[in-house]
């Protein structure tokens, strides 16, 4: 099953937890990624939030020359340019246009098939920041755009501007304070990345989710993310993690089938 908006699986994978220093930290980071390929996994998340783009550059040692239907999706808009030299964000467009130049680099692409902004720059008028990435799609160096940590209204400002593919928002089975925004998402067929998909504490022995899990014959975790499969078609988790059992267990959440009474049980467990 494909997402509805995306030409995607219904289960991504966030690399943001790939070890990228040299070792083997590293060499299991690599294995991670490409065990993700074998399962079918077909769009993998990064940024260049991630290590200053290490992560990009260990997504491309790990699975270039990509194989055919991979989409890898990375983020612009945070950077090295605070005071000393920290992180921040800045959506100025000429910090955008060279962090979409180092990725293209980065990843060994010719064009970034989906292109997020990480943040929205408050010091920056949005306009700015999306028509930026608007020109950088006319110009051939990214197909689709979209946002990341967003509100409902800063989705319409940013829809007047350019078409918006999709919005990675943080959402889960507890920590619903993004619904407005999957709404919108929804009705305008956007898809929807959840970002930390699993709330802390869903696999406690005593929680709804562990009473389905035993019901279901699977994982507290994955009746999680099987959730959010049921919850709206045009949602599209990414769970990350270093450890293939761990990818394995996420990945199988998509065969996880609720019925209508465990899903409105989890479904009243927002906090």
């Amino acid at each position: 099953m494909t997402s509805t908006t995306l030409p995607t699986g219904r289960i991504g994978f966030g690399a943001m937890h790939l070890e990228t220093a040299a070792g083997p930290g590293r060499e299991q980071a690599g294995a991670v990624a490409r065990r993700a390929v074998e399962l079918g996994v077909t769009l993998i998340d990064t940024a260049h939030l991630y290590g200053g783009g290490a992560n990009e550059e260990l997504l491309a040692e790990a699975l270039y020359p990509y194989p055919d239907g991979l989409l890898i999706t990375t983020k612009v808009g945070v950077a090295r340019t605070g005071p000393g030299g920290e992180w921040r964000l800045d959506g100025r467009p000429e910090v955008l246009r060279d962090q979409v130049d180092q990725a293209l680099r980065r990843l060994r692409l010719e064009r970034i098939e989906l292109l997020q902004l990480h943040r929205v720059d408050p010091e920056t008028p949005l306009a700015d920041q999306v028509g930026t990435l608007r020109e950088l799609r006319d110009a051939g160096k990214i197909k689709l755009i979209g946002l990341s940590e967003v509100t409902a209204d800063q989705l319409d400002q940013a829809r007047a501007v350019v078409e918006i593919t999709s919005v990675q928002n943080r959402y889960n089975a507890l920590d619903r304070e993004h619904e407005p925004v999957l709404d919108a998402c929804e009705r305008a067929g956007i898809a929807f990345l959840p970002w930390r998909p699993v709330a802390a504490g869903t696999a406690g022995t005593d929680t709804v989710f562990a009473a389905v899990a035993a019901e279901t014959g699977a994982t507290a975790t994955q009746v999680a993310l099987a959730w959010l499969l049921h919850r709206s078609p045009v949602m599209l988790p990414i769970p990350g993690t270093a450890r293939i059992a761990h990818l394995e267990e996420n990945l199988a959440a998509a065969t996880v089938r609720l019925s209508p009474a465990q899903f409105a049980a989890l479904d009243a467990q927002r906090r």
